[in-house]
């Protein structure tokens, strides 16, 4: 189990376009006082970070509540009656499952009529702590990748502390070990994937050249069962200032689909098909195309742009053999295509409309596509788990804002769903209600968001209200049901805002691509325009309001608190980027330039730094309290951000708070305690800030 205003003449583009072609931003290598806190793991800068730490530990531990919110938010993650979702896999149910006695967690799994039967027969595979202890290893599971279709092989990927970079080993299920001559790499950010049982797709570092600015791999190859890496073939390669490129086989009842996606950037991909001798085949499709899926004989993709008649948005189908398009379904204005799965038989097509989700069943009747809805609740958020092109079978899921999910079983996408099993409430929302809002951004367009608040709820300003945003990469923030928020915030009296604006997905393509690169002022405005509404309406008010969001979302509260101190009284920034002169240096940050920009580009670089919060901070101006958290282990966005950013506000006499959890990874936390201990830094931080 992504996790992405600025009322702003700031932003006018004039600021932007007046500046001279030949001028570039400078390098702040030189100039940035606080660079040698971007050292990771450098013993001066982690001095620095236990100094913060206990700075924050030591005032928020002395605080009632800590103990309280640690204890709850721990019995949350640590539940037995937490409902035990899996993916199915042949005849069996595979699981991956912390508790306060597995705390790195057992993979396993049951027969799946003994699951569907509650009555589930699990079969431990891999303890992840014995593992660790016999290996004197810091191991966090992060994935399993199974070889079809009996799946009694599979690769492992494990980290070291809850990094990216990774460990792949083959696991033999029939004797429940690693196999000594199988498949391994090393740690790396590499791409491990199945072809068949003796071959396997490997991009990794393989030495000088085959690693990207971004950190991923550049060179793809073939491994055969017994052959030395080193010596394998490779297939393709990037240049190093693209992102990367990935090899992976879909496993079909009809066909198997060897695939190579070549990224240029983080938008645009151009996809190979591999022949049986390990030839290439471009797949016909626009580069910045969304692939989604090769199903009988078709390969299935979502339109960022307008492609021969069809409108952005849009799900194609793409004959391999002839190149014929067909459209599948075309969005309207209020609806946009989250997620597209298939069965043996079935596509299966989730839709929103106005961030509502609904699930659709399509089969292809000659040269077109039939689609009818599948009948699963309305209201909030469907996912569609457990799907394979070899099984007819699946799962899904229902929740919302505060209804718990309800675990619902297809036989097959035809016949009546079966419910399986309804998750027990975490906290007590007898009294709360869910409103869908729209604010008006600055330049006109309607914002929605969702507003959890109790029935009773009076108009005078005096509401703690949390506001959550992302608003980016193509991600949309649903209803769904958050046990923590609700038991830590929700459940104690606080007002939860959940905003829905532009950079994410919840209109499609174009409500994302309204936000990218030197329009990503829009994300703010819109962010700030439901700040604005929330007090103009009476539910808060500036000393009541306090702003979350993480990774993106972590800088889109960077940026608002900077330019508009005066709205909120609380900010937590989770695993933030702040500093976006220097984020394509660090780590993964060179990958996401096609989102935000290039801050090399002398005009990229000028419209960047107006909003970088690093950049913006100010002696003179008067800002929140506010609350960074990351992670050391995390190399996918670089703690320097958040530790440089506090320094800074330091440095100007600002107050700040600051948490960084050593290991953990870009979730901040390598187990469910860890977890729930940031849980109750933030929480008690929000309920001092906003409900004392």
């Amino acid at each position: 189990m992504n996790k992405n205003k600025l009322v702003i003449g700031l932003f006018a583009l004039v600021i932007v376009t007046c500046i001279p072609k030949s001028e570039s931003v400078p390098d702040m290598n030189d100039t940035d006082p606080y660079i040698w806190l971007e050292e990771v793991e450098g013993e001066n800068a982690l001095n620095w970070v236990r100094e913060q730490n206990t700075v924050t530990l030591n005032e928020l531990q002395a605080d009632p509540r800590f103990q309280q919110f640690e204890s709850e938010a721990l019995a949350i993650y640590e539940a037995k009656d937490r409902t035990v979702y899996g993916k199915i896999r042949a005849d069996y149910i595979y699981n991956f499952w912390r508790d306060d006695v597995h705390i790195r967690g057992i993979w396993r799994r049951s027969p799946l009529d003994a699951y569907l039967e509650n009555k589930p027969e699990w079969d431990v595979l891999l303890d992840i702590d014995a593992l660790a202890e016999a290996e004197e290893e810091n191991w966090v599971y992060k994935s399993v990748n199974g070889l079809p279709p009996n799946y009694n092989r599979f690769l492992i990927e494990l980290s070291r502390g809850g990094k990216d970079a990774v460990v792949v080993r083959e696991f033999d299920v029939s004797t429940r070990s690693f196999l000594d001559d199988g498949f391994f790499v090393s740690e790396e950010k590499s791409a491990i994937s199945w072809i068949n049982e003796n071959q396997v797709f490997v991009a990794t570092n393989f030495g000088m050249g085959s690693m990207t600015s971004s950190g991923y791999p550049a060179s793809v190859r073939v491994w055969t069962r017994g052959e030395d890496l080193a010596t394998s073939p490779e297939i393709t390669r990037v240049a190093t200032d693209n992102v990367g490129l990935w090899g992976w086989t879909i496993f079909t009842t009809d066909n198997n689909y060897s695939l190579i996606s070549k990224s240029k950037d983080f938008w645009t991909h151009e996809i190979l098909l591999l022949d049986e001798v390990m030839g290439t085949k471009k797949i016909e499709l626009p580069v910045d195309a969304d692939l989604k899926g090769l199903w009988k004989e078709q390969a299935f993709a979502i339109l960022r742009s307008d492609w021969l008649g069809s409108s952005k948005g849009s799900l194609i189908a793409l004959d391999l053999t002839s190149n014929t398009k067909m459209d599948v379904f075309i969005p309207n204005a209020k609806s946009s295509i989250m997620d597209v799965n298939f069965s043996s038989t079935h596509l299966l097509l989730t839709i929103q409309e106005d961030v509502v989700d609904k699930v659709l069943r399509g089969v292809r009747h000659e040269n077109s596509w039939v689609l009818e809805d599948l009948g699963l609740p309305q209201g909030g958020t469907i996912s569609i788990k457990g799907t394979d092109p070899l099984n007819a079978n699946f799962f899904y899921t229902y929740n919302d804002l505060i209804t718990p999910s309800t675990l619902g079983y297809f036989e097959d996408a035809m016949a009546d769903p079966k419910v399986i099993r309804q998750s027990p409430a975490r906290y007590d929302s007898d009294n709360l209600e869910v409103n869908q809002k729209f604010a008006t951004s600055k330049d006109g367009t309607k914002i929605p968001y969702f507003l959890v608040s109790r029935k009773d709820m009076p108009f005078d300003g005096s509401n703690p209200t949390l506001l959550y945003g992302y608003g980016g990469f193509e991600v949309s923030e649903k209803s769904q049901y958050w046990s923590k928020t609700g038991k830590l915030w929700m459940e104690k009296g606080g007002v939860l805002a959940l905003a829905n604006i532009r950079g994410g997905g919840e209109y499609g393509p174009a409500w994302h691509q309204a936000a990218l690169k030197t329009n990503r002022h829009k994300s703010y405005e819109d962010f700030i325009a439901i700040a604005e509404q929330l007090i103009s309406t009476k539910i808060t008010s500036p000393e009541k309001l306090g702003i979350m969001g993480g990774s993106g979302g972590g800088l889109l509260v960077g940026v608002v608190f900077t330019m508009r101190p005066d709205l909120f009284n609380a900010v937590v920034s989770q695993v933030p980027l702040l500093d976006m002169l220097r984020y394509h240096k660090l780590l993964a940050g060179a990958s996401w330039m096609g989102e935000y920009g290039d801050p090399d580009d002398p005009v990229e670089g000028a419209y960047l730094k107006e909003y970088s919060p690093y950049h913006s901070l100010s002696p003179g101006k008067k800002y929140p309290k506010p609350m960074f958290t990351t992670s050391t282990k995390d190399d996918r966005v670089h703690p320097g951000h958040a530790r440089k950013m506090v320094a800074r506000m330091k440095e100007q006499g600002h107050p700040v708070m600051y948490y960084e959890n050593i290991e953990g990874g870009h979730a901040a936390g390598a187990n469910l305690k860890q977890y729930a201990t940031r849980a109750a830094i933030e929480f008690t931080y929000l309920h001092r800030m906003l409900m004392d």
